[in-house]
């Protein structure tokens, strides 16, 4: 497994998993994508994992390059993994909210959040709605489902 982390350039033509969700901001916090890469790790995913956010695992710090990196990495992608454990007011997830509903329609998109997420009643819906698939309630779940479909889509 290779990761792909945002202050490096995007790895293309691959079998690949994008973990896009909210963001910490602070370096206190530590991110979820941590775990997730392990998850992917010990479960022997053999392609990318894009990673938003930089090698260091501190937060962002030039706007437009990371929405650049991030918008040529998700088109890239064999997989979007959304897991979106949004808490509030510390991890919001606004733009999360915008690329979900933007994604969705490549057919490309898994989606998750813990039970106790604020505020995804509405994507949820969408989820339900567009893919017939209830949302996955444990990040675990979703990773294995995310390496799942990965292989089945990269043939």
């Amino acid at each position: 497994m290779k990761i792909n982390y945002s202050d490096e350039q995007v790895i293309k033509n691959c079998k690949s998993i994008f973990l896009a969700g909210p963001t910490p901001r602070s370096e206190q916090e530590v991110s979820w994508r941590q775990e997730a890469c392990h998850i992917l790790e010990e479960n022997g995913f053999d392609g990318v994992v894009y990673v938003l956010e930089y090698s260091t695992w501190k937060p962002k710090e030039n706007y437009i390059d990371q929405a650049m990196w991030e918008r040529e990495a998700l088109f890239a992608a064999t997989v979007i993994v959304f897991w979106i454990p949004r808490k509030l007011p510390e991890m919001p997830g606004f733009t999360t909210n915008v690329e979900f509903g933007y994604y969705l329609h490549t057919k490309k998109v898994l989606y998750g959040r813990p039970n106790d997420a604020a505020k995804i009643k509405y994507l949820d819906w969408l989820y339900e709605l567009d893919y017939q698939r209830k949302p996955i309630d444990d990040l675990e779940v979703l990773m294995i489902k995310a390496i799942e479909e990965a292989n089945i889509k990269y043939q």
